[in-house]
């Protein structure tokens, strides 16, 4: 059988390499380089070079990766400049609409008055900013008061906030146009929704009168009841909680209970 010969390399030379310590008072068996590669400088130089080699053959890829991550940061950059630009743009638009819709003069404040826009095009043409979305909510109260239902249910679901307040009345006015749609049914589930989004004693309980009298319209009278019930577990001491009382008597009469 040949014999390997013992080189620096060989597995012996390694061996030993593994039990001399750079530290005469350790244990020549206890020694265990945390970091082998300082240890070893052949081991080092291989691994460099495998490293040097690998950037050379993959150098178009790797060049082609960082190009799209620094044109993706500076996409995402750009859009948010034009995004706020867009928003003060927007914002600027929106003041005379808002100005029309506070007078009630609806017609303007929708369709502009020749020189300014109105809230439809402030929608329409700054969608995704916050000034297209408030316009959203404006142009949604001002369809439901000129008796344009069906673009209020458009226009208000295109809206949202954060201001949980504000979200609830939207619900509520969502509500408000399905029930002039003669959607009972929908009508009361948005109010539900409204009731119940950041619940309190100031606005739930009339929200969920109209949601019991939806549910009524709909022959749910088991759902009016479930809405009563609440006003009168959960708000007792409401302004609608006399009526509550009242009119629950009346739908468990005619759900026969």
């Amino acid at each position: 059988m040949s014999k390997i010969p013992f080189t620096g390399k060989s597995p012996q030379a390694r061996q030993q390499q593994q039990v001399v310590s750079s530290d005469p008072l350790q244990p020549a068996e206890a020694y265990n380089p945390e970091h082998p590669l300082l240890e070893d400088p052949d081991a080092l130089a291989i691994r460099l070079a495998e490293s040097e080699d690998f950037l050379r053959r993959n150098k178009n890829v790797l060049l082609g990766l960082a190009a799209v991550v620094i044109l993706a940061v500076a996409g995402a950059f750009g859009y948010y400049l034009w995004r706020s630009s867009q928003d003060e743009k927007g914002q600027a638009a929106m003041f005379r609409a808002v100005s029309y819709w506070e007078a009630d003069s609806l017609q303007k404040a929708m369709k502009g008055d020749g020189r300014n826009l109105g809230l439809e095009r402030v929608a329409s043409e700054y969608s995704g900013t916050a000034a297209g979305n408030l316009a959203n909510f404006y142009a949604g109260v001002a369809a439901l008061k000129e008796g344009k239902y069906k673009e209020a249910v458009d226009f208000l679901e295109d809206f949202s906030s954060d201001d949980l307040l504000v979200q609830a009345r939207a619900y509520a006015l969502l509500g408000d146009a399905h029930l002039e749609l003669n959607q009972p049914k929908e009508a009361a589930d948005f109010y539900n929704k409204a009731a119940n989004h950041n619940a309190n004693e100031y606005f739930s309980p009339g929200y969920l009168l109209k949601e019991a009298t939806a549910r009524e319209l709909a022959k749910d009278y088991d759902g009016a009841i479930t809405a009563y019930d609440k006003i009168l577990n959960d708000y007792p001491a409401a302004a609608e909680a006399g009526e509550a009382k009242q009119y629950k008597a009346r739908d468990e009469a005619m759900a026969g209970k």
